[in-house]
């Protein structure tokens, strides 16, 4: 996981520092997005051909990295 994540990179001059894809203008947030609308990675790839299904594969273990250090608080019931 840790050579995918060298792919996620940060730079204010790039989208103000929000992670991106190897310095490219390609957000994480955009392939998250992307996929949570049901695109397949296939569809990812040929819409940003400047990305590698490496990129995608980094974007999804971001997620779960950040996703695995929230601190869950007591939820009130619905």
């Amino acid at each position: 996981m840790e050579n995918l994540l060298q792919r996620i990179t940060f730079d204010q001059r790039v989208l103000y520092g929000k992670p991106v894809i190897r310095g490219l203008r390609i957000s994480v947030e955009t392939i998250l997005e992307l996929l949570a609308k049901g695109a397949s990675n296939q569809e990812v790839l040929e819409d940003y051909p400047e990305l590698e299904p490496e990129d995608i594969q980094a974007a999804l273990s971001y997620a779960q990295y950040l996703v695995a250090g929230e601190v869950v608080l007591e939820r009130m019931p619905v």
